[in-house]
Formats: C-alpha cells, structure tokens, sequence
C-alpha cells in the first residue's frame, strides 16, 4: 500500500516513515518544494503523481501566536489546503485521513470533549483548523479526520523538547497549570493513522469515515506534564528542576488556550478497538529515545 503524507519535517509525518517501514507500508513524504499548502494549486500535480492509496494529511500551519498576525497565511494552510486535498482524494477515489486539534473548542467544558460537541476555537489557529474540517467534510465522505492534542515526540519542537533544553541552564521553570489536556506521543499518532489508513482501503463503511478523538489515555496540566518530564529526565541521570505551577494570566500570550483540552477517545476505541497509551507510558518512551538511556526498572 502507498500512503502519502503531507510534510517533510514534521512530528508526525517523521514518525510515520520510521514505522510505515516495519508495517510493509510504503510512504512517501510530500513537502516543500513540491507542494506548498499556503497554495492550493500546487498540490494537484504532485499527489496524483504518487499514485497514492491514502493521503495522510499532516502538514499544517502551528505557530499558535504568530497565526494571531497571520490569520490569511493560517487560513490558506489549514483550511484551503486541506480542502484541497479533499478534492483531489475524491477525484482518485481514495481516503484523506487529517490531523485536526482539540483547539477547535473553546475549552468552557467541564468535562471531556466528545466528537459530538459543538466547536467554538477561540483563536486564529483554531478557526482555521476548523475551517480544515469544514471544507475537507464538504469534499468528501471518504474521510477520517482526527483531534488530537499536547503532541511531543523525539523529533522536530514540541514541549518535551523544549524542557529538557530549557533545564539545562535554569534550576527552576514557571509552568501554566490551569490548562488541562491529554499530551499525546507523535510515534502513537502515526502508529493508528496506519492502522485506520489501512482499515479505510480495506472497507468502505461509512461508519469508519467521520471525525474522531485521537490522544493519549490520562490527562493533566502543563505544569505536571513538565514535572513528569523532569522525573523521567532524572532517573536517566538529568538534572533535577523544579517546576513552578502559575496561572495562564501570569504568562500572558497572543492566543487564547483552552482551559480545557481533554478530548474523549471513547468512539475511536468502539469503532475501530483502538486507544493510544497511557502518557506516562509514551513519554518514558520517548524520554529513553531523547537521552539513549532506559529509566531504571523498579523493584
């Protein structure tokens, strides 16, 4: 099977070559130069010159900030590219499976999010994820699109990451701990986007297209998802940090976060009797593959 797999140097479209390999999976990664999704019309030529059986649709537009200033370049990339892809997967008669965001809710929910809930995004980024969703649903049925949240993973810069380098040259770090959510493993994403990619090509019921929840099992803030990688880190001999838990206002930014990013992967475990890891267990993985060091086993 040949799946395409919009980005170069993402998380997830990494993560995705490094296991399509030991699925007997053939991926090809389509980025820049070949296709630049600010740019729609580029797109046509080179995904139907792959020839593929999927699209994965990765690539997107992140810069949560930045997208507040550059709302027509966040729009163009998160929802008409997109989009486009839509058209070109119904026009060869293949699935799109995309990659949306738990920002597309306004995070006022008490409890978990379900696909069923209505979007409210509350920042630039977020309308434009949700303008993604719109515009692939208007495209074609033959879609999964998965929500995800908190993703980190050995590659590319994600919050472990960037913990990890800011506790090199700090004894102590300020972390937001009134924003609650799932933080989700690249490597796990990747791993159950081949899975259903495989599952779609396999079967044509309508009850495996749709939206879905894909994160890791558990939730927490981001002052305890660093605190947990700061306990991993110093079982593998890194050095100690200690984690300060703030509120949101003391570290102002300019977009608004959800409060609230716990989405529930309840319909992804009935349809297709998948869930992703506990996070613990994914960012222990992870923190193994950073550092070239295994936790030690308890006793």
């Amino acid at each position: 099977m040949r799946i395409v797999v919009t980005g170069k140097e993402g998380q997830v479209d990494t993560a995705a070559q490094a296991l399509g390999e030991s699925l007997g999976l053939e991926i090809i990664r389509v980025g820049r130069p070949e296709i630049d999704l600010s740019k729609p019309e580029t797109l046509s030529g080179p995904m139907k010159a792959a020839r593929p059986d999927v699209i994965i649709s990765s690539a997107a537009y992140t810069a949560v900030d930045k997208a507040e200033s550059e709302a027509a370049l966040a729009q163009a990339i998160n929802g008409e590219g997109p989009g486009e892809l839509a058209k070109i997967a119904a026009e060869l008669n293949i699935p799109l499976l995309h990659l949306s965001t738990d920002y597309v809710f306004s995070g006022d929910k008490d409890g978990v999010y379900s696909e069923g809930d209505a979007p409210g995004p509350v920042s630039v980024y977020g309308m434009t994820k949700l303008s993604g969703e719109t515009q692939i649903a208007a495209a074609t049925p033959n879609h999964v699109i998965l929500r995800t949240a908190w993703v980190y993973s050995p590659y590319g810069n994600n919050f472990v990451k960037t913990m990890l380098r800011l506790g090199e040259t700090r004894d102590e770090l300020n972390v937001v701990a009134d924003q609650r959510g799932c933080p989700t493993y690249a490597l796990e994403i990747a791993r159950a986007l081949l899975l259903i990619a495989q599952k779609l090509v396999a079967d044509p019921d309508p009850a495996l297209r749709g939206i879905f929840h894909l994160t890791g099992q558990g939730e927490t803030t981001w002052a305890g998802f660093a605190e947990a990688i700061f306990e991993g880190s110093a079982l593998r001999g890194g050095k100690a940090v200690r984690v300060n838990p703030i509120p949101t206002e003391a570290y102002p930014t300019p977009a608004k976060r959800p409060a609230n990013s716990r989405l529930s992967g309840e319909k992804l475990a009935e349809v297709y009797n998948l869930r992703l890891d506990p996070w613990r267990v994914s960012l222990d993985d992870c923190l193994t593959r950073l550092t070239g060091v295994a936790a030690p086993v308890k006793e």
